[in-house]
This record gives structure tokens, sequence and C-alpha cells, in this order.
């Protein structure tokens, strides 16, 4: 299994979208260099107010391009960056992997999914009415979160596009993804 990195984001202030960048640096434990949501703890504003010490497992926001092909369908024109994702992906199904999968990046970067992105309100400010397209229900009726998945960096390296993202599933058994 395993795909390719399309684009790679960073800000170093508070603002929904992110631009994209030639390159990012992962640093172990913390996140990307220089992005205002690295940190061993906590970097989420809504997550710091609650509690400031809870450990970060938002370091790094992974979004697969695929998504923006869905929602584009429906009349939304969305590019890598502007939901605020670091890493936007192709050819891995990010939002079926289990918790602890780890995506081998590049040479040397290993990110660890820790679960999926909770979408917020800030997207319909982005775009009114693409809250509906990232949110659904399935079958069951259960909350489908499409917004991609959140991981922490287990060893750091530069990320560029074209990079080769290999999947390595946990031993079992899997734990399906819930919201980080």
């Amino acid at each position: 299994m395993g795909g390719t990195v399309k684009a790679v984001s960073s800000n170093g202030t508070y603002s929904f979208s992110k631009p994209n960048r030639d390159s990012v640096t992962l640093l172990e434990g913390l996140g990307v260099e220089g992005d205002v949501h690295a940190g061993a703890t906590v970097k989420h504003r809504s997550r710091m107010a609650k509690d400031p010490t809870q450990p970060n497992l938002r370091q790094v926001h992974l979004i697969h391009e695929e998504l923006f092909a869905e929602v584009g369908a429906g009349g939304f024109a969305v590019a890598p960056g502007q939901l605020g994702e670091n890493i936007t992906t192709s050819g891995v199904d990010l939002l079926a992997l289990p918790v602890g999968a780890l995506l081998r990046i590049g040479e040397s970067a290993v990110v660890e999914v820790t679960g999926l992105r909770n979408p917020c309100l800030q997207i319909d400010g982005f775009q009114a009415g693409l809250l509906k397209q990232v949110v659904g229900r399935d079958t069951a009726g259960n909350v489908v979160r499409k917004t991609g998945v959140m991981g922490v960096v287990r060893a750091g390296g530069t990320v560029r596009p074209d990079d080769t993202i290999e999947v390595e599933l946990p031993r079992g058994p899997h734990r399906p993804l819930e919201q980080v």
C-alpha cells in the first residue's frame, strides 16, 4: 500500500488555510517545523483552553487529494493547503487506516496516525455549505468525517511534493480511527 505526496503546507500563525511550500521538515515528537500547531502538547486553541498539558496528537494533518475531486463534483473548489492540512496525499485511503498505522514519507519521515480530524464550522467560513460536503453519514447512520487524519511524528525528515508514501499497518487487532 502506498501513495504520493501532492503538496506540503505550513503556517507559523493561526489561520484556517496554510500556504503551500517547496518542502516541510517534520520534527520527531513535535510536528512540522515552524507550523503553529507544532509541539509536544496541544496547540489547537480549543484544546489548549480545556487543558494545555495534554499531549499533541494533532502534530501533522493529512488530507487525501481525492476529497477535492469529491467536493468539486458538488460545486466547491478546494486546493491543497486550503483546509489547513500540512500534507496532501494521493493514492492512500487515509480514512480507512487504523490507529497506529505508520506513514513512511520520503527518505526518512514517519508519521503515526492517531485519529480523524474533526471538521469544524470554520470550513463553512471558508466556503459556505462545504461542511455538509465533508461530514456525512454511512448506511448505518454513523457520522463520517472526511477531512483527513491527524498524526504524530515518529521520525523526522524533509517532505516534498512527489515523495512516496508507504503504509505500514500495526499488528492486529486494528482499532478504527476516531476523532482526535
